[in-house]
């Protein structure tokens, strides 16, 4: 088969957001699928969707459209806060969105009323990440605003912790939420059907509190394509890890120095590598690199150890594995490697598993849906 590419386990999928949805049911939380790192993949998205989703979250429009045209019926998120050049778009492709400006707010209003739609809009809240937000002390005089624009509809608030600066969503951060959460609708005159709590970093959190207060979604994709939470890497119980796996061809086999020799300076990527070991090295080159793969990201089998990287070169000692010229070696990723590999145009994606044929019966959600079929 063509390499390298990317092989995609769709029943590991739906395994995984099975598992996460009912876990997470049982504590009142329901799941929005994320599929931003497989670019709008439409069988991942139906994976998810047959795993239990109640709808699916992308940070961009032009692979919410590809989900659209697959699952029409299911309920769409934008994940990013919009453009303003894009709010026709938004309001076209997405039920719903997150943002924090006011000024895109004005724009996602005349564009719902120029398409005679209706928008629902989730406030994001800073808790100390600081990526997007808006400050917790602006979130109530904020969200009064958005019900008086026409085409909007405020259904919920939502955070980010841990994609930035690491911050744990921990329960002090959840019980701020939720308090902010019964501050607004006193404002507001109604209950907010929408409380999204965060990430998949959130799950330690959620798996394991006895109080998960008012936050009642959270938009999960590393848990669900790899099996892992975000705050350490480390595998979930319960999950498959196998979704993902890369396979790459070698196209050299030598046995060179450990240590380069020379006069040395910095590396093609601006960077002056560092050697160890002495002696020599079994050393394959694998038609991969960092044009389609984040190098640090990538596990080989045990026994082999990747080496170094450049843009079309990946280097890995292979140790006493039988292999050569022409053969094909595997490799478990990491979120970073799987992004950019699922970016990247020389790496095809083989997706197998069930895979099904009658999406009428994704059911639509209340919760944020504007189209009636």
């Amino acid at each position: 088969m063509t390499a390298p590419r990317l092989e995609t386990d769709l029943d590991a999928i739906t395994h995984n957001t099975r598992w996460l949805v009912n876990q997470l049911a049982q504590r009142g939380i329901g799941v929005t699928g994320v599929a931003k790192a497989t670019l709008g993949s439409p069988h991942v998205a139906l994976a998810m969707i047959r795993g239990g989703v109640r709808g699916l979250g992308d940070s961009r429009l032009e692979n919410l459209e590809r989900i659209r045209l697959t699952a029409p019926r299911t309920p769409l998120t934008l994940v990013r806060s919009p453009m303003r050049s894009q709010v026709d778009s938004v309001v076209r492709e997405a039920d719903c969105s997150l943002n924090t400006e006011p000024t895109v707010l004005d724009a996602l209003s005349s564009a719902a009323v120029r398409g005679d739609t209706s928008h629902a809009v989730v406030l994001m809240v800073e808790l100390g990440d600081l990526r997007e937000g808006v400050a917790s002390q602006d979130v109530v005089e904020m969200a009064s605003t958005v019900t008086t624009r026409p085409g909007l509809h405020l259904v919920g608030l939502g955070t980010n912790l841990a994609c930035r600066s690491g911050v744990i969503p921990d329960q002090a951060k959840m019980d701020e939420l939720s308090s902010l959460v019964e501050r607004v609708e006193a404002r507001v005159g109604y209950d907010l059907r929408v409380v999204s709590g965060g990430n998949s970093a959130n799950l330690d959190w959620a798996l394991s509190t006895t109080n998960t207060g008012r936050i009642n979604d959270l938009r999960l994709g590393e848990s669900i394509l790899l099996g892992t939470e975000p705050l350490h890497r480390r595998p979930i119980r319960g999950l498959r890890y196998d979704a993902f796996t890369l396979v790459a061809e070698v196209i050299e086999l030598k046995t060179k120095p450990a240590q380069p020799w020379g006069k040395r300076a910095q590396s093609a990527f601006g960077d002056q590598p560092t050697t160890s070991g002495t002696g020599s090295v079994r050393q394959a080159i694998i038609a991969l690199g960092r044009q389609d793969v984040d190098p640090d990201g990538l596990q080989p089998p045990n026994g082999m150890r990747v080496l170094s990287a450049s843009s079309d070169h990946l280097v890995i000692d292979v140790g006493d594995h039988d292999v050569g010229v022409g053969d094909d070696v595997t490799f478990r990723m990491n979120y970073s490697a799987l992004l950019r590999a699922m970016t990247s145009p020389f790496v095809r994606n083989c997706e197998h598993g069930t895979t099904p044929h009658d999406i009428s019966s994704t059911s639509s959600n209340p919760e944020f849906t504007k189209r009636a079929a």
